[in-house]
């Protein structure tokens, strides 16, 4: 008889009544009897049950055996391979269904030119409440957006006592970015890596968005721009505002410590849920 038993399909349950995501980092996994254990350098030892989690989203310092690795595929759990406080996003796993129906229907609806625009002024919709999105173009939408973007950075810096002078920064030399420049892209990139782990576990395709297009991840840059006003944005703001020279430490504690305060891991997945459709 095996050590993990795999669970009847049936018995499993969908992926919007399972629990939040967790995530350990510094320590083993490994299976035990039904379940699996985590093991951490403390020397503390918790039983997970691992048919009931959303999604283990593995940090740094972690190992994992091959008799886990197939207990979470048994359960539908997937598996994500982040960085350090869940600010980087290096690979994920099995997703949480025994088929491809949600890649099917994200691709599908991607693919028609209605469902697709529907699903991008849903998503314009939560930047611009009170605003009928029907009658503008997606086009007139993004021009839209821009302009709210970069009055809330001119908002953010008078409310924080941060020097703004525009979103200019220059990839191949980081240096010549000022402070809150450099703030703002360590904590964009560090949102969008966890907006990679929730959409990756959740079965979404990374590379089909609604609204952005081209390059790898369109998908979840759609995703990060419906929340980016309470998290990335407030965390760079407020990181330069307390240490100038900061050099992403600080914005990427005050980032996580946002991301808790909203609840971001319990609502995304159930908000994506019901926009796309």
């Amino acid at each position: 008889m095996p050590i993990f038993e795999k669970p009847p399909l049936e018995a499993l349950a969908p992926a919007k009544d399972r629990w939040t995501p967790i995530y350990l980092e510094h320590g083993r996994l490994e299976v035990d009897d039904s379940s699996i254990k985590w093991i951490g350098a403390d020397r503390l030892v918790y039983r997970l049950p691992v048919a009931t989690l959303s999604a283990i989203l593995l940090g740094p310092g972690t190992t994992v055996t091959h008799a886990t690795m197939k207990a979470c595929a048994d359960s539908n759990t997937p598996v994500c391979w982040i960085g350090e406080e869940g600010m980087r996003f290096y690979s994920f796993g099995i997703t949480p269904n025994h088929d491809n129906s949600k890649p099917r229907m994200h691709a599908a609806l991607w693919a028609d030119k209605k469902k697709r625009t529907v699903i991008a002024r849903r998503m314009f919709a939560r930047r611009f409440p009170g605003v009928d999105v029907e009658r503008h173009s997606i086009a007139e939408l993004r021009g839209m957006e821009g302009l709210r973007v970069r009055a809330k950075y001119a908002e953010l810096g008078e409310q924080y006592g941060v020097t703004w002078k525009g979103r200019e920064y220059d990839k191949s030399n980081w240096n010549l970015a000022d402070g809150i420049n450099r703030a703002l892209s360590a904590a964009n990139a560090s949102f969008y890596a966890l907006c990679a782990a929730v959409c990756c576990s959740l079965g979404y395709l990374p590379s089909l968005g609604f609204i952005h297009d081209g390059g790898t991840l369109p998908f979840i840059y759609d995703v990060a721009d419906l929340y980016k006003e309470v998290t990335s944005f407030p965390s760079a703001f407020l990181a330069i505002q307390q240490k100038p020279d900061d050099k992403g430490e600080l914005v990427r504690t005050l980032l996580k410590r946002r991301i808790e305060e909203e609840r971001l891991l319990q609502r995304m997945p159930k908000e994506l849920e019901e926009m796309i459709q």
